[in-house]
């Protein structure tokens, strides 16, 4: 017998693969809804920096949880798996097929497998973190990592601060590493069959020109005046989480005077490189992902054809 529980397709690729063109399109000749997994796609007034799918495109293909928060709000793993469970129910309620579309793959991890139960962060000890990274540097903060949490430290890279902050933090809070914490999170089981593909693309100088030309439009479009207009807000901080986002902490290093617009601009190039590399990287650790050749359009019926069966 054939798995009778409801079909779930996640549609995953690198930033700049061309992951939104081809949900648009299954959206418009298939029998489905798509459900964002973007990281930045949720926050209101991001729109060029992040590739947010214009209006004309959302009326033609509505994605759900886009556009559901504020800049200066903050937004969680945890939040996107309730409201991505309640998304995916409520689509296979009016007979359709959900499809999961975006490249931040912690959500999807988070979806799969669940969430451990974390400690609230505390400003007072990440205050004391950044002070000591101001004088060690966060290459010393990341050895300190190693020590109590080496699993975390070998995924997570020297420069990155942020994680290295949190995973020192929740070490702090709860006595134990972030890597117990996670391998004690609940398992549930998605109670669905998930079908997994990926665009995906071999020549990575193509998808390194694809993405320079991407920024190049972006800031044609107005992107840095997109930047300008946010730090402009009442209650705006550039440590907010939605500022992390690819491009936007760039140019706001310029806006504040840390940087010249050309440096500003290689940065964000190189930590957009840098951001595919990731999703490449753990793309190939998942099992069951068929991967779309994202240059090939008849590679897409695959996807297709497991809409229509499902």
């Amino acid at each position: 017998m054939g798995d009778a529980r409801p079909t779930v397709i996640f549609l995953m690729g690198a930033t700049a693969s061309g992951k939104t063109s081809l949900a648009v399109d299954l959206a418009e000749k298939h029998d489905c809804e798509l459900i964002s997994v973007d990281s930045a796609l949720v926050y209101r007034g991001m729109d060029i920096g992040t590739a947010k799918p214009d209006a004309d495109t959302l009326a033609r293909a509505p994605h759900r949880l886009i556009d559901i928060r504020d800049p200066e709000q903050s937004y969680s793993a945890g939040e996107f798996r309730r409201d991505a469970l309640q998304a995916i129910d409520e689509i296979h309620e009016a007979g359709k097929v959900p499809v999961l579309v975006g490249g931040t793959m912690l959500y999807y991890r988070v979806l799969e497998q669940g969430i451990a139960p974390l400690p609230q962060a505390d400003p007072a000890y990440r205050r004391h973190l950044d002070e000591r990274a101001a004088s060690l540097g966060w290459e010393a903060l990341h050895a300190e990592l190693a020590e109590v949490d080496p699993e975390s430290a070998q995924r997570i890279q020297t420069a990155d601060s942020q994680r290295i902050q949190r995973a020192l933090e929740v070490h702090h809070l709860s006595g134990e590493s972030l890597t117990d914490l996670h391998a004690r999170a609940e398992s549930r089981a998605l109670p669905y069959t998930v079908k997994k593909f990926a665009l995906w693309m071999e020549d990575r100088k193509l998808l390194h020109r694809l993405i320079a030309q991407r920024f190049e439009q972006m800031m044609e479009q107005g992107f840095l005046e997109e930047v300008r207009g946010l730090a402009a807000r009442p209650g705006f901080s550039p440590e907010l989480p939605s500022m992390r986002a690819v491009g936007y902490r760039q140019l706001l290093e310029y806006l504040s005077g840390g940087k010249s617009l050309d440096a500003a601009c290689a940065s964000a190039l190189a930590a957009t490189r840098q951001l595919a590399k990731r999703q490449y990287t753990w793309m190939r650790s998942q099992q069951n992902l068929v991967c779309l050749d994202a240059l090939d359009p008849a590679a897409r019926e695959q996807i297709y054809r497991a809409v229509e069966m499902a």
